[in-house]
């Protein structure tokens, strides 16, 4: 499995053998938190289409997902997300049974139903109250 870094907003997961690689196209480009975000999503969908395509008896090994993002701002954060499924070897007939497949991969489906989220922080002495101002 390689995941390539394609720009600062896109990621692009091909299913070669051997161990998962991450590649960037220059030595000073970041894995950012962003580009995990998408290779989550990315490897998610891979995931649930190859086991789809097994038990279709449909090859897979020439699935590329591309993953791009924009931002949206006010607060800063990713606005949109788009997920391009390139699969040669797919039966036309079967493509929107791939799309509803690719659907079902865990992470889109965080995603698409936003869960509850909470941080805590922890200090090793207890948190004091702020000071009043006046």
């Amino acid at each position: 499995m390689k995941i390539s870094l394609t720009s600062e907003e896109s990621i692009r997961l091909e299913p070669l053998p051997g161990p998962m690689t991450i590649e960037a196209a220059t030595e000073d480009q970041l894995y950012s938190p962003f580009h995990m975000l998408g290779s989550g999503l990315a490897f998610c969908t891979y995931s649930v289409l190859a086991s789809w395509a097994s038990n279709a008896k449909l090859h897979s090994d020439d699935i590329v997902i591309e993953v791009r993002w924009s931002f949206a701002e006010d607060p800063h954060r990713v606005g949109r997300i788009d997920v391009t499924v390139q699969w040669p070897s797919l039966p036309a007939v079967r493509q929107n049974a791939a799309q509803r497949v690719a659907h079902m991969c865990a992470i889109h489906g965080t995603l698409t139903h936003l869960p509850a989220l909470s941080t805590t922080v922890i200090t090793a002495e207890p948190a004091q109250a702020e000071a009043a101002t006046a």
